[in-house]
């Protein structure tokens, strides 16, 4: 009778523990569907047709210095990504509706990042204007100061000074599958949708950067 009871209570225990797990699995099943349908609801609301055939024509300019260039294939805006401006104000990629933007995640710790700076602001100078910026943020935690001070000493003077302090705009894109680490570089179109990414360094002043920058913006003649 003893080992009856055990023997029940045992499988009572069980069948509860299966109940709390069949629970537990719906629950996130249906976390993860609302997620989905969520990022589905916000693609529906932004017309990203322009970014894909951007993609398009950049996709085959993947080659030599940004040969690690991954062109986008299925809608992604990224207009919620957020980080602050150089007087400390909020800002997001909605607020560069109508260009196309270089999107540079970089760090003072980061040896690639600081080797990118000085290519990065070559990049702005040769082709930023009406249709292209390059939007370099800075996400160290501790020290803003310090990241200007960085930029300063190598004579960096074309790019504005972003930073995300909060590091939240790192964590948001390694959840959407598009950054590994530091430094990350997303191309972006002017209604804020992913035209491709380079998880790494490159040589933004590179002739074969400025020919993927320019097709994607459209632009046929060097300038």
């Amino acid at each position: 009778m003893v080992n009856g009871r055990l023997t029940g209570r045992r499988g009572l225990m069980l069948i509860g523990l299966a109940a709390v797990a069949g629970i537990l699995a719906g629950t996130v099943a249906v976390y993860v569907n609302q997620s989905r349908k969520g990022n589905d609801a916000t693609a529906a609301l932004v017309d990203c047709s322009g970014a894909l055939e951007a993609a398009k024509r950049a996709g085959p300019l993947a080659t030599g210095e940004v040969a690690a260039f991954r062109a986008a294939d299925k809608p992604d805006p990224l207009t919620d990504l957020s980080f602050k401006g150089a007087d400390d104000g909020q800002l997001s990629l909605a607020d560069f509706a109508g260009k196309t933007v270089l999107l540079n995640l970089w760090a003072t710790w980061c040896v690639p990042c600081r080797a990118e700076m000085p290519a990065l602001d070559r990049l702005e100078a040769a082709l930023g204007g009406p249709d292209f910026t390059v939007v370099a943020v800075n996400v160290d935690v501790r020290d803003a100061a310090r990241a200007r001070a960085f930029l300063d000493e190598i004579g960096v003077s074309r790019l504005t000074f972003y930073a995300d302090p909060s590091y939240r705009i790192l964590t948001d894109l390694k959840k959407r599958g598009l950054a590994l680490g530091l430094p990350t570089t997303l191309l972006v179109d002017g209604k804020g949708c992913r035209i491709g990414v380079i998880e790494g360094p490159a040589a933004w002043d590179s002739d074969d950067a400025k020919a993927l920058v320019r097709a994607a913006i459209g632009q046929r003649k060097l300038s």
